[in-house]
C-alpha cells in the first residue's frame, strides 16, 4: 500500500509539473524589459517568449505578435524551444508509462508484477530526464539575461529583467524531480529483498531436521 501511494503521489505530482511546463513554454514571459534608465518610457513594457513577444501599455492594452522567422532567431533561442518541446513529449511518454505500470490500474492484466514495476520505473527514470530538460534551457535563458544586465556594453533599452516563466519553470523542474523520483522508488518489484532470506530458511530446514535424526540414531544406537 505504502509504495501504491508514493506511485499516485508521483504521478499527480509529475502531471502537475507537466501542466506547469506547457504553460512556461506558451507564456511570452521569459524576459522583461528593465527600467533602469532615465531614457526608458515606462508606459511601455515588452515581454519576450519563446513563440512571441508582447507589448503592454499603462491604459491596458496587450498587443502579441508571433516572430516572423525562426531561423531568424538567436541560437539559444531556438535550442530552448527544441529543449521544452522534448520535455513536453517526454513527460507525455512517462505519464503513458506511468498509468500502465501502476499498482492501482488494470493495465496489463496478463502481465507480471515485474513487467508493470519495470514500467513504473522506466516512467519515473524519463520524468527525471525532463526535469533536466527543463532545467537547461531555464538557467540557460536566466543566465544570458543576468550577463546582459550587468553589462555596460548593453544599452540600457535592450536590458531585459527574469520574467515569471522562468521562475515558474523552476519549479515545474522540482516537481518533475520530486514526481520521478517518487514514481522511481515506488514502483519496485515486490518481494525481491524476501526472496533469499526465505530460500535460506528453505535450506536450512532440512539441514537441521538431518542434524536431529542423526542424534536420534545416535542415542538408539547407544
Amino acid at each position: 500500500m505504502a509504495s501504491t501511494g508514493l506511485q499516485l503521489l508521483g504521478l499527480v505530482l509529475a502531471v502537475l509539473g507537466w501542466v506547469c511546463g506547457a504553460l512556461v513554454c506558451a507564456a511570452p514571459l521569459w524576459r522583461v524589459s528593465a527600467f533602469v534608465g532615465g531614457e526608458l518610457v515606462i508606459a511601455q513594457v515588452t515581454w519576450e517568449g519563446l513563440w512571441m513577444n508582447c507589448l503592454s501599455q499603462t491604459t491596458g492594452q496587450i498587443q502579441c505578435k508571433t516572430y516572423d522567422s525562426t531561423l531568424a532567431l538567436p541560437a539559444s533561442a531556438q535550442a530552448a524551444r527544441g529543449l521544452t518541446v522534448l520535455a513536453l513529449l517526454l513527460c507525455f511518454l512517462a505519464l503513458v508509462l506511468g498509468v500502465a505500470g501502476a499498482k492501482c490500474t488494470h493495465c496489463m492484466e496478463g502481465g507480471s508484477q515485474a513487467s508493470k514495476a519495470w514500467l513504473g520505473r522506466l516512467a519515473g527514470a524519463l520524468f527525471l530526464v525532463a526535469s533536466l530538460t527543463y532545467l537547461i534551457p531555464i538557467s540557460w535563458t536566466a543566465h544570458a539575461i543576468i550577463r546582459d544586465f550587468y553589462d555596460p556594453t548593453v544599452a540600457a533599452p535592450l536590458k531585459r529583467e527574469l520574467g515569471p516563466a522562468l521562475y515558474l519553470g523552476w519549479g515545474t523542474s522540482v516537481l518533475l524531480l520530486v514526481g520521478g523520483s517518487l514514481l522511481y522508488v515506488g514502483s519496485s518489484p515486490p518481494g525481491l529483498r524476501a526472496r533469499p532470506v526465505l530460500q535460506g530458511a528453505v535450506r536450512e530446514k532440512p539441514t537441521s531436521g538431518a542434524a536431529g535424526e542423526a542424534k536420534q540414531q545416535e542415542k538408539s544406537f547407544v
